[in-house]
């Protein structure tokens, strides 16, 4: 899974991993991506991370931006 590898680079708490996991899932689930390995998934894992670093801490909260975010690409 693309947000795990992203994840491993960065030492953070379990329950930030947790957050951003949440985040990632929702994220591909609304914009209708299942293909773990397509390059969009690792896309989102991409922007999931970043809004997560910014200091959003709610999965739902983050999938919302990321989605506008995406969908302007």
């Amino acid at each position: 899974m693309a947000i795990y590898r992203l994840l491993e680079k960065h030492p953070m708490g379990a329950e930030e991993v947790k957050c951003l996991v949440a985040a990632y899932e929702q994220t591909l689930r609304a914009l209708g991506i299942q293909d773990r390995g397509d390059p969009l998934a690792e896309l989102v894992a991409r922007k999931v991370f970043e809004i997560g670093q910014e200091g959003l801490k709610q999965p739902g909260q983050i999938c919302k931006l990321a989605v506008k975010e995406l969908r302007i690409l």
